[in-house]
């Protein structure tokens, strides 16, 4: 019979940093919050990238666990950056797979793991994930990322909600009944802790899909304000409701400078989100089928705009 390898192998404690996650624990009796998301799987407009990158930038933290990424990352299919100069290697960007403790706006305490999907040892890892909620008391880890979805950006960014008990969702209507997706690291993790009876949930928002391919603040800020929601976390973010306004600006921009058929083609998705919105029998925004025009088709169109703030990044 196949015996999983000592989870706790993959990872060591900072000592520093495991002291004051236990005094954190101790602050709340009813346990931490654990925010955790994986680079490298889906994330259409880098909805959980920016979640992450504002809270290691905005929050104070500290290291509580560094996961072994020499033993989890394919190096050859994610290959990290290094640096040349002159005549000599000058630096190397070793990947990290960090669980921090940090302090939300109002000073308390959560969770949050990140840094690049695992290649390997799944079942290993999540088993790791496990052990780290039981050790350090965790009473709901969340998860978040982008999907991309036929929807206006000039509508409110929508989200589809998972979790192991229905209260946790309540207010996020189903899309589907059922459906079969490729696997991920995150989403193993959130089954393994649900059956282990580990309260977890997470968080997918609905990113237009012309354009999925570049940072889209709005979908960001729709996983913060869940995340404040079902947690009470506190988790301002004045940069990132700066940069949605300046990114929705620039959008309306260039389909005004993209002639009719976009504008057209965007007032197609419109009337297709508004229409189902009101409908009293319909519970989600894809539930009806609709003459909608292709992702390459729209994506094609936004060309210029993709290329133009991937070269500002």
């Amino acid at each position: 019979m196949f015996t999983l390898q000592d989870p706790q192998g993959l990872y060591d404690f900072d000592a520093d940093g495991l002291e004051a996650a236990d005094a954190a624990h101790a602050e709340d009796a009813d346990g931490l919050v654990l925010l955790y998301h994986f680079d490298g799987f889906m994330d259409a407009g880098a909805a959980g990238e920016q979640v992450v990158n504002h809270i290691r930038r905005e929050f104070a933290y500290e290291v509580v666990a560094r996961f072994d990424a020499d033993r989890l990352v394919d190096y050859r299919a994610r290959r990290p950056p290094m640096v040349f100069r002159r005549d000599r290697w000058a630096s190397y960007e070793a990947p990290e797979l960090d669980l921090l403790l940090a302090r939300d706006g109002t000073g308390a305490p959560f969770l949050l793991l990140s840094g690049p999907e695992p290649d390997v040892e799944w079942e290993r890892f999540a088993a790791a994930v496990r052990g780290l909620v039981e050790r350090l008391g965790i009473r709901l880890a969340v998860n978040f990322h982008g999907i991309p979805m036929g929807v206006p950006h000039t509508r409110p960014t929508g989200l589809t909600a998972h979790g192991n008990r229905p209260d946790l969702t309540t207010g996020h209507p189903p899309l589907f009944n059922e459906a079969q997706v490729p696997g991920s690291a995150q989403a193993l993790v959130e089954f393994r802790l649900g059956e282990a009876g580990h309260d977890v949930l997470g968080f997918a928002a609905h990113v237009p899909h012309y354009v999925a391919g570049s940072p889209y603040p709005p979908a960001a800020l729709a996983v913060l304000d869940a995340v404040t929601a079902a947690t009470g976390l506190v988790l301002p973010a004045p940069v990132l409701r700066d940069q949605t306004q300046l990114v929705t600006a620039e959008i309306d921009r260039q389909i005004g400078d993209g002639g009719g058929e976009l504008a057209s083609e965007i007032q197609g998705l419109e009337h297709q989100y508004d229409a189902i919105a009101a409908s009293q029998d319909r519970e989600n925004l894809i539930a009806e089928p609709a003459d909608l025009p292709s992702a390459d088709e729209l994506a094609a169109q936004f060309e210029r705009f993709l290329a133009d703030r991937e070269s500002d990044e």
